[in-house]
């Protein structure tokens, strides 16, 4: 059965797409000044082996960013999606596991923000409801500079019912909470774990908080109402991964 296949652009997306063993590269539209580039930093390493490469001017490139606001750098790539494994075959058998939910969070840029920074700071995997995960985005393979291609992102169907699972496989559910009294500091952050973060705009949903062990927040500055949920995150992987080295 073939698989759907779409584009991303931009130097670290794609040059972490033709690293990735498990990434199908079907097509790369490159300038030469690309080409140049790919060998200058793989020069161990012919990344474009056995890849269609068709060289195009940056102004024939821009047909493919145009739409969405972004840079090209020089690098389109046609790919297909990875396969995906199974939440229940990940986590059987491990400890210590951090995983991130996303609750309702939407946007291309955030989400690909998220996967950079956890990718950066060691989180295990991230789960994300299936309809709101845009995974033929340009901008969140952009905004997540190549990070899509060494985080496991697991599509769910219902994000209560995945928390109810995984609660049931000894996992402690913390939700990031404005509101919440207990600053985030506060907790050992051992075991296995998952890090919930609600919408941009309203939080994490009622419903959903049924299923949380915990609600903290990340202590700032009381003339500042909330911080970006990226930037959230990327403070709380921080320094859990801090706490998992001491």
């Amino acid at each position: 059965m073939t698989k759907s296949s779409f584009f991303i652009i931009g130097k670290h997306a794609v040059i972490e797409a033709l690293k990735n063993p498990k990434r199908k590269v079907l097509r790369l539209f490159l300038t030469e000044e690309s080409k140049k580039t790919i060998h200058r930093l793989s020069p161990s390493k012919n990344l474009l082996k056995d890849i269609k490469i068709f060289f195009k001017t940056k102004k024939e490139l821009d047909k493919y960013s145009n739409n969405d606001g972004i840079q090209h750098q020089g690098f389109v790539a046609e790919i297909e999606h990875l396969e995906q494994i199974e939440l229940k075959k990940f986590i059987k058998n491990k400890s210590d596991i951090t995983l991130v939910c996303l609750d309702e969070i939407t946007d291309p840029r955030n989400i690909g923000s998220i996967i950079r920074s956890a990718t950066s700071f060691e989180i295990d995997g991230i789960l994300i409801k299936q309809r709101s995960y845009p995974s033929e985005s340009k901008l969140m393979y952009k905004s997540a500079s190549g990070a899509v291609e060494n985080m496991q992102v697991f599509e769910v169907a219902n994000i209560n019912t995945t928390l109810k699972y995984l609660r049931e496989c000894n996992f402690w559910i913390y939700g990031f909470d404005s509101n919440s009294e207990k600053d985030f500091t506060e907790i050992q952050w051992s075991g296995n774990k998952v890090l919930l973060f609600g919408s941009e705009g309203y939080g994490i949903k009622m419903h959903t908080k049924k299923y949380i062990d915990f609600l903290v927040k990340i202590n700032i500055n009381k003339k500042v109402e909330s911080l970006n949920v990226s930037n959230s995150a990327a403070i709380a992987f921080h320094y859990i991964k801090s706490k998992k080295n001491t």
